[in-house]
């Protein structure tokens, strides 16, 4: 994440590119999601609960500044 405060080697200022938004998808629904503002840590940390019904897959998904999407994906069984 760059904070846009930070100096280039030329003199500039590294353009500002943070994540705006982090979701949490189980099932197709999304369980958590956050908008994060440029005050925010460099490396925040998130916490939040969901209940499990069933087996199935976790998507974690961040959008940053110029709108790119990253995804993790995690499996979790319930028995």
């Amino acid at each position: 994440m760059e904070t846009g405060f930070r100096p280039m080697p030329n003199g500039g200022m590294y353009p500002r590119l943070i994540i705006n938004r982090f979701e949490c998808i189980y099932d197709g629904a999304v369980v958590f999601a956050a908008d994060l503002h440029p005050a925010i840590a460099a490396n925040p940390y998130i916490a939040f609960k969901t209940v499990a019904t069933k087996s199935g897959g976790l998507v974690f998904r961040w959008i940053d500044d110029r709108g790119e999407v990253r995804e993790e994906r995690a499996s979790i069984t319930v028995t």
